[in-house]
């Protein structure tokens, strides 16, 4: 079981990832990202091996494969799947996603610190008030893509996501983290 990394001092919570988790997390894209590179990789080098007649793959014979249409199209697959592959390591690379939630009863401040993509809005900085956070909100979607995810409903600002997108937490997990966080804010906690 993995335990919420929600640390609770005399007048401040400061909400994020335990280690343990972090480190479990980070390695599904580690893995998606290897085996989409390879994959690719693989097309692109059958494509190729097919148009220059050579068999740069011992598995697949070059005269198997025609270049024209399945040389081409295996090669487009090869192309366009090294790009997603190089986005993905980026995202991995620069940490896109991660950050950290404050909130302070003493100065009445919630700080929501999220790392983006390069360029001017590298740093995403949210700041509001206490007294304009209107409930904490969860939102459950069952099915064959279960997904539950933490909301703060703040006033003139509509929803603003506490989850990651990659972070499944069981009902109870959920439950604990919405009620620690309205009780701290005093809030409602509503459900959808």
């Amino acid at each position: 079981m993995y335990e919420l990394a929600i640390r609770i001092y005399m007048d401040r919570i400061y909400s994020g990832i335990s280690k343990n988790k972090q480190f479990l997390l980070g390695l599904y894209p580690f893995f998606w990202a290897f085996i989409l590179f390879f994959g690719s990789l693989g097309f692109l080098l059958v494509g190729t091996s097919s148009y220059l007649g050579r068999n740069l793959i011992s598995l697949f014979p070059s005269q198997q494969i025609v270049f024209f249409p399945q040389g081409i199209v295996m090669s487009f697959y090869g192309i366009a799947g090294l790009f997603i592959s190089s986005y993905l390591w980026c995202t991995i690379f620069w940490n896109v996603g991660s950050g950290y939630d404050r909130f302070d009863r003493k100065e009445g401040i919630v700080c929501i610190f999220r790392w983006g993509f390069p360029g001017k809005n590298r740093r995403i900085f949210l700041r509001f008030l206490m007294k304009d956070i209107q409930s904490i909100r969860i939102e459950v979607k069952e099915g064959i893509y279960a997904r539950r995810v933490l909301y703060m409903e703040i006033r003139g600002q509509g929803a603003v996501p506490l989850t990651r997108t990659d972070e499944n937490l069981t009902p109870r997990e959920i439950e604990q983290k919405a009620a620690e966080l309205a009780y701290f804010l005093r809030v409602p906690i509503e459900v959808f």
